[in-house]
């Protein structure tokens, strides 16, 4: 009796807290009913293509993971200091009434710009594209490179 004078009812407090759950799972609810036939978010998903960049003294090395992209499907553009990639990669159909148990491959258009650590020459640039992996090699400026200067 002495503990309900002085802190309330308890049936009071815990309804309480159930009634702000209630709340949150109510508005849980109206929020998938609005997003629920659509992703959240791709599962593995992430920047397409995953791109390395390396360099040495001459040049830079832009690496590409592009599985399942033909060499046709790919438009390769370099400015001073950016290089953008940009293609679509098909995957075939599956039958109209497959039921997927995971999706994480997804089929589309793409573009990716990375930005370089410095000016490159744009009338020298090399492309390969060898097992998915495309490679762009990316000679440096002149006023770029490296020089050894003697000390006297």
């Amino acid at each position: 009796m002495i503990y309900r004078t002085l802190f309330g009812a308890p049936s009071r407090r815990f309804s309480s807290s159930f009634s702000d759950l209630e709340g949150m799972r109510r508005q849980m609810e109206r929020l998938f009913e609005t997003y629920g036939d659509q992703p959240l978010s791709r599962a593995g998903a992430g920047v397409f293509p995953a791109v390395n960049i390396t360099e040495d003294a001459d040049a830079y090395y832009v690496s590409a993971e592009l599985p399942g992209v033909n060499s046709g499907d790919l438009d390769l553009s370099v400015t001073a200091n950016q290089v953008t990639l940009a293609g679509e990669r098909k995957i075939s159909e599956e039958a109209a009434d497959a039921r997927y148990h995971r999706r994480e491959r997804e089929a589309g258009r793409f573009s990716r710009a990375v930005a370089l650590p410095g000016d490159i020459d744009p009338d020298d640039v090399k492309a390969r594209l060898v097992d998915g992996v495309l490679t762009v090699t990316i000679a440096k400026a002149e006023k770029a490179k490296p020089r050894q200067i003697a000390v006297q």
